[in-house]
């Protein structure tokens, strides 16, 4: 795991910077298709995706899985903001910083498909026939795994006074609440809903300035995607657990009907994660995915230059963080199965 700096509005941190902690699992082989970034779930991290990354990887898929701001291991002294919108403006620092703005399929697991939307509603890479005007943006498609688009924000928490909404963030962190979530995650329990998955799934949350960035996310009032799903103009695949006991299965043909160029793929004996559960299937079917002539990268396709990114990682102004301890945390969790209710809220 890495972290970056990249760049902010003052209204986020006045250095104009943030520092974002991502994984990146490049492919096996030269790859052919454009890279994909994945997005974890609430109050989860990049470490939600340690099953799937290496098995896209091994398709040939190059990945990305980043932190949202305020969750996971990304910088939380010196933020002045944390909320919804504030997590979308530092994934988009981010893929300029490190992806260099290059074209770029999106994806997202529960709430991290609400970031998804909201984030690719905001930087589409249309393709009116012009090559002048074909990327406004960097947004060529989207993974919405097991996704939040139709629940806007985050329901009372949102309105409570600073320390009764302190007291339910305390809860959020407590282990009988992470381990019901654990149990709810999964089809199978007995094999991924385990003691490691819950140590995996919290230990974030145990970083001194956790609770503030929580309660930040928590009065912003969190995403709004409902009416951005429809705006969401490029290839998307939806990939859904047949046994999730978390979001309702109707939401998994509601994108479909929504979404203009969206397909739905079922998961059988799976619940709320395949990314976790189901890894091999899942990354076969986004492998899949990536390679349809739909998604085939364009002419004028670049995932940046290289020279301006790699500048941009190791010389901006602080340079790049290592997470020393967090890594070694990360690797001794690695095997671990399971995660925190990506999204459930």
């Amino acid at each position: 795991m890495k972290r970056v700096m990249v760049p902010v509005s003052p209204s986020v941190s006045s250095t104009g910077y943030v520092g974002i902690s991502y994984i990146h699992f490049p492919a096996d082989e030269r790859a052919k298709n454009l890279p994909l970034l994945l997005v974890h779930g609430f109050d989860s991290s990049a470490l939600e995706f340690r099953r799937l990354g290496p098995q896209l990887s091994s398709l040939g898929v190059d990945v990305y899985c980043v932190d949202l701001l305020g969750w996971g291991y990304t910088q939380l002294d010196g933020v002045d903001s944390f909320s919804a919108r504030a997590k979308i403006e530092a994934l988009e620092g981010f893929w300029k910083t490190v992806g260099g703005y290059g074209e770029v399929v999106v994806g997202g697991a529960s709430l991290g498909g609400a970031a998804v939307i909201e984030f690719a509603a905001d930087n589409l890479c249309r393709d009116d026939g012009d090559d002048e005007t074909k990327r406004e943006g960097c947004v060529r498609g989207t993974v919405l795994i097991d996704a939040q688009g139709f629940v806007d924000g985050i329901g009372p928490m949102s309105f409570l006074p600073s320390p009764l909404a302190r007291l339910g963030i305390r809860v959020l962190k407590s282990e009988p609440l992470r381990e019901s979530a654990n149990q709810m995650s999964y089809f199978d329990k007995e094999q991924f809903a385990t003691e490691d998955a819950l140590k995996v799934g919290r230990m974030h949350c145990l970083r001194d300035g956790w609770e503030e960035g929580m309660l930040s996310f928590m009065q912003s009032g969190g995403f709004r995607p409902k009416e951005k799903v429809g705006l969401v103009d490029v290839p998307s695949l939806v990939i859904w657990g047949r046994d999730d006991g978390i979001l309702e299965k109707e939401f998994a043909q509601k994108f479909v009907d929504t979404m203009p160029d969206a397909q739905l793929q079922w998961i059988e004996q799976c619940g709320h994660v395949p990314h976790l559960e189901q890894p091999e299937l899942t990354a076969k079917y986004i492998a899949e995915f990536l390679r349809s002539d739909k998604l085939r990268p364009s002419d004028s396709y670049s995932t940046g230059n290289v020279n301006t990114i790699l500048n941009n990682v190791m010389n901006g102004p602080w340079g790049p963080i290592g997470l020393g301890g967090v890594a070694v945390a990360a690797t001794a969790g690695a095997a671990a199965a399971g995660t925190f209710m990506s999204g459930g809220m």
